[in-house]
Order: structure tokens, then sequence, then C-alpha cells
């Protein structure tokens, strides 16, 4: 699908009431209402595939949006960036805060990307909101954090993990992204490295991956990883349908078409790969005793092809321990998350910032 307004009616949006709010400084859920956000938010998701912007109403509904390939240089990014945000024509009453969720290790105070290794590494030791404030027609806040840790807020907020405490959630694409939410808290860690599920080693001398380490669940899980078995298979002179794929390699999508449709090697390539992701989830499941496991990213348009079967896995794997079935869904709130979770983020940040402000002021007038 081309960038454009007309990829609104790719997202969607969910429209509620009473939700809670979040305080963003120590990432636990509040109830603060006292002043509501109205004006829309402009939510980025920088990802290792595409970049995302989207138009974002107070209530998660996507007015607009429009989104690209992801640049491989810091100059085309800008350049990207600005064409994206200039086709929404945007007036100086139109943004009431910028949201960003980005691939690497990211520092929310400041919005400094700390670690960011693969095809975005120019960003590392840049500051996000110095990247976006020029390009928004009137000064506004920017925040910033791990692009998984904002499609799990947005899931939060408006999606299927609205009310629950509970959850981990799995972003599926070029790699493996990931962000956990235990007992109402979104968690970050010693350094802010907590969540970075696609590193977790399920193979020791597995695959070298970008990290540093061997065998992490990206090397074997992901877009990348499956679209490289395809490749081999093709390599090998091995007969199967996905010699037909469009695309040389065949992409991920095709890998499961061809699977979908009965090809024996990309059956295969998508069970070893589904048998992987099952394993890793039902250790992340013992280890954080979820309410549900969100998953989330372009691999996730399987959908039941690859749900059911890991459903299946993960049950096996965790029913004697847990007695009772932890449900792997997809990300509700759009597809990508991404955007509105970074709208999400920033209407929280500024609501909270706001009802502070106006607490102490009502404090100072008694």
């Amino acid at each position: 699908m081309k960038g454009g307004l007309a990829d609104a009616a790719f997202f969607r949006g969910f429209y509620v009431d009473n939700d809670p709010s979040f305080d963003y400084e120590s990432t636990t859920m509040s109830s603060s209402r006292e002043r509501p956000f109205s004006a829309c938010v402009l939510g980025l998701d920088i990802g290792g595939t595409e970049v995302k912007a989207a138009l974002v109403n107070s209530k998660g509904g996507v007015i607009a949006a429009n989104r690209c390939r992801t640049p491989r240089t810091l100059a085309e990014l800008r350049r990207s960036l600005r064409l994206l945000i200039a086709k929404f024509q945007l007036n100086a009453k139109e943004v009431g805060a910028v949201g960003i969720g980005c691939k690497g290790i990211i520092d929310p105070e400041t919005t400094g990307v700390l670690a960011l290794p693969g095809d975005l590494h120019y960003l590392e030791g840049r500051k996000l909101r110095e990247l976006i404030a020029p390009l928004v027609p009137i000064p506004c806040p920017v925040v910033a954090d791990n692009d998984a840790r904002v499609a799990l807020f947005g899931e939060y907020r408006w999606g299927v993990a609205r009310g629950q405490k509970n959850a981990i959630m799995l972003t599926l694409g070029t790699g493996v992204g990931g962000a956990i939410l235990a007992d109402g808290k979104i968690l970050r860690g010693a350094g802010g490295v907590a969540g970075h599920l696609g590193h977790i080693t399920v193979l020791p001398d597995g695959p070298v991956c970008i990290c540093g380490n061997r065998g992490c669940l990206e090397t074997l899980f992901s877009a990348r990883a499956i679209e490289a078995e395809a490749f081999a298979a093709i390599h090998l002179g091995v007969k199967t349908s996905l010699l037909d794929s469009d695309s040389r390699p065949p992409n991920c999508d095709e890998v499961f078409e061809c699977a979908r449709q009965g090809d024996k090697i990309a059956c295969l390539i998508v069970e070893r790969a589904v048998t992987i992701l099952g394993g890793a989830i039902a250790g992340l499941v013992h280890a954080f005793d979820p309410e549900v496991v969100i998953l989330g990213g372009q691999i996730t348009r399987a959908g039941h092809f690859l749900l059911d079967p890991l459903q299946r896995e993960v049950d096996w794997r965790t029913r004697t321990l847990l007695h009772r079935r932890v449900p792997v869904v997809k990300a509700q709130v759009a597809d990508p998350s991404g955007v509105v979770g970074a709208a999400a983020l920033a209407i929280e940040a500024v609501t909270t910032a706001s009802n502070t402000s106006t607490k102490r002021n009502t404090r100072s007038r008694e």
C-alpha cells in the first residue's frame, strides 16, 4: 500500500470512555483526569522496515496516516519525515504534541537514542526531539520511547490490554521487539533495556545477532530470519512453490502464503519458526505470569495461520504449572499499533504535566 492520506483506512481507532491515565514519569497507571487532552496528536513509528506517521485524536481514532520505507541514512530520514508530515498540511492549531516510537534503547527524559544497532545505527547519540521539532508548525511537547513499549501502552489505553495489569507485548517484524507490563507498570530495568525480548537466547550456539549475542529469538523468528530460510531452500535447489514468488528472495508474507497453500518446504519453515517462538513465549509466561500475550507487527498479518498453532504450542508448554490458559492475541489498536501508542504516550505526558501544574497552582492559591 502506498503512503498517503488513504492509508487512514488501513488503521483502526478505538473509542472508549473513562480510560486510565498514565503517569509517564514513574511509568505507573494513575487515574488523573482533571484536564482532558482535546487537541490531536502526531504519532510517529520509526521501524526497521517502515516509518509511519498518523494524526490521532484524543480517543485513539486515526484521522489521517502516511508511511514510507525506512531510509538508510540520516539525511534521507530527515527528508522522508519532512515529506510525511508535510502531507498532513498541518496548521498551527492542529497538533498539541508529538509522540515517537523508535527501535533501540531510548531515553524518555531526553528522547535520546542510546543504542540502536543495525540499519538505523545512524540515530545513535541523537535526540529524536531535535529531529522532529523543526518539522511541526508550532512548538509543542515531543516525547519518545522504545517502539514496543509505545505499542504496549497503546494496547493498554485503548486495546486488548485495557483493564489488565500484567501483559507481554511482542512486535514481530524485521526483528522482534518487546515490552512487559507487570503489576500495572511498564518495566524499564536498571538501564532502560528491559523488554528487549527479541534478544533472549533460544539457541546458545545459534546465528550471530546484531546485538553481539548468538541465538537470539529474532535470529530464528523474524521476517528477516524466515526470509533467510526461504532463500537457503531455493539456493539449495529444493523443489518448492517459493520459486514462483514475486519477490526474490520471497518475503515473509509470501512464505506464509505458500505454507497456507500446502507447500511442504514453506510449511517446514513456518512450523520451525512457530515452535521457536512458542517456546520463547512459554518461557516468558512462566517468568512474568501475564494475563495476555499480545502480538503486533507485520508477521501477524498471517492471522490464525500463525496464532492458532502458536496458541497450541504455548498451551502445552505452560498448562502444568499455570493451570490456566494465557491467550495469545493480535494487537487491536491499529495496524501497526505503534503510531497510536506513540500518540497515547504524548497525550498522557502532556495531560500528566498539565494536571500536576494545575494542582500546584491550586495549592499556591490556598
